[in-house]
């Protein structure tokens, strides 16, 4: 939503640091039709030390034996297919993908009909399992808020816009090793220090520095928007408008979840959204010190259409995921098997999150409003993850020497 590689979270996050951050019964799957045609060779794929490759990866059950919801299926196919123009184009840094090999699916995908989608993913995927296949799946929304685009009595909560003085340095650009790696900061004494945490910047750090685009109306209602990486700003008038994620100060994401359980402040099961904000309320004198231990703040934008996910394209309830894409391509389809039956079933991996991390780490997306809110607020599930990828890929990444149990020789 745009989530933002290294600011968000999710609402689970919160309770149990593991987020920005932009998650149903089903029917019989079809009769597997014949494979397609395997796209000629392109250049590799790029790897990174700790990813999806390197994790281990086997082949998983056949597509056609996932019981499929139809419904559902149309829907992750439209997102699919909004993904592929990304997806054709960027380097996949798990490892496990080339280019080339999503182009037969995406070219099927712009004409396929919705209402047979169905079929589509047992002709052009086969499932893989990622290391363990142990799944860990929350939840994250678009959260709408009391704000105002003009200062406003009750409105005090400045929502700032990005600072004129933070620098993004890409690490990679100093060595191959950092490749994918960015650190935020500012000069200071001809030096790159790190900038302000959110304390520092709750205290007035970076005034005059940065355009103040909005206020709102409750500091903890904005905290954990600023979580989400976007949401809904509900003016006075009644009119709304939205605003997204900009940047982010490269301050470490913590979850005050887990710290507030460390320190005895909530009980076990009591670390949900829920649980936290209802704590925050009640202890409005300790509230400030309690969020300020997570350092991450969340710069914001005017948006003129819905959120965006880290593909730059629209996220969906029930559809669109966070993930790492370390271990799971942006823009692939996955399937989840948890136990919590919501987040069932197809989704499509369209965004990313700073606690999103690892293998078969997911963050399910279920839009705006109140059950949105309740769903992904309580949102924690565990069961077997299994990513769906071009068909033919396992078998290239193994040599065709695959074990007796499907796993690629290890060196």
């Amino acid at each position: 939503m745009n989530r933002r590689a290294l600011a968000t979270a999710t609402l689970s996050s919160l309770a149990l640091a593991s987020c920005v951050g932009p998650r149903g019964g089903n029917d019989v799957g079809r009769g597997e039709p014949p494979r397609p045609v395997r796209p000629a060779p392109s250049a590799p794929a790029v790897a990174v030390a700790g990813n999806a490759l390197l994790s281990g990866v086997r082949l998983g059950p056949s597509v056609a034996s996932l019981r499929i919801d139809p419904a559902k299926a149309g829907a992750v196919l439209a997102a699919f297919r909004t993904s592929c123009v990304a997806l054709v184009k960027r380097s996949d840094t798990s490892g496990l993908t080339r280019t080339a090999d999503w182009q037969p699916a995406c070219a099927a995908a712009a004409n396929w009909p919705d209402g047979e989608a169905a079929s589509f993913f047992p002709r052009y995927f086969e499932t893989a399992q990622i290391g363990t296949g142990d799944l860990y799946a929350t939840g994250y929304y678009e959260p709408e808020i009391q704000g105002s685009q003009q200062p406003s009595l009750g409105y005090d909560v400045p929502i700032y816009g990005l600072p004129d003085d933070m620098v993004t340095a890409d690490l990679g650009q100093f060595s191959p090793d950092l490749k994918g790696k960015t650190i935020r900061g500012k000069v200071q004494g001809g030096k790159l220090v790190p900038y302000p945490d959110r304390a520092q910047i709750q205290g007035g750090a970076i005034q005059g520095h940065a355009p103040v685009i909005g206020y709102a109306a409750d500091k903890i209602a904005f905290f954990f928007l600023q979580i989400q990486g976007s949401g809904q700003l509900r003016q006075p008038d009644g009119s709304i408008v939205r605003i997204g994620y900009a940047g982010q100060n490269g301050q470490p994401y913590t979850g005050i979840g887990k710290w507030m359980l460390a320190q005895g402040m909530l009980a076990p099961g009591q670390a949900s959204m829920q649980g936290i904000v209802g704590w925050l309320k009640a202890h409005p004198d300790q509230a400030d010190a309690v969020m300020n231990q997570n350092h991450s703040f969340v710069f914001f934008k005017y948006l003129n259409g819905p959120p965006l996910g880290a593909l730059g394209v629209p996220v969906a309830g029930h559809v669109s995921v966070a993930a790492d894409p370390a271990y799971t391509p942006l823009g692939a389809p996955v399937w989840l098997a948890p136990d919590r039956p919501e987040a069932a079933g197809l989704w499509v991996a369209q965004d990313t999150g700073g606690a999103i991390k690892g293998a078969n780490r997911f963050d399910t997306f279920w839009g705006a409003g109140d059950e949105a809110a309740r769903i992904a607020g309580g949102m924690s599930a565990r069961g077997r993850a299994y990513l769906l990828l071009p068909v033919g890929t396992v078998e290239r990444l193994s040599g065709g020497q695959q074990g007796h149990d499907g796993q690629i020789p290890q060196a």
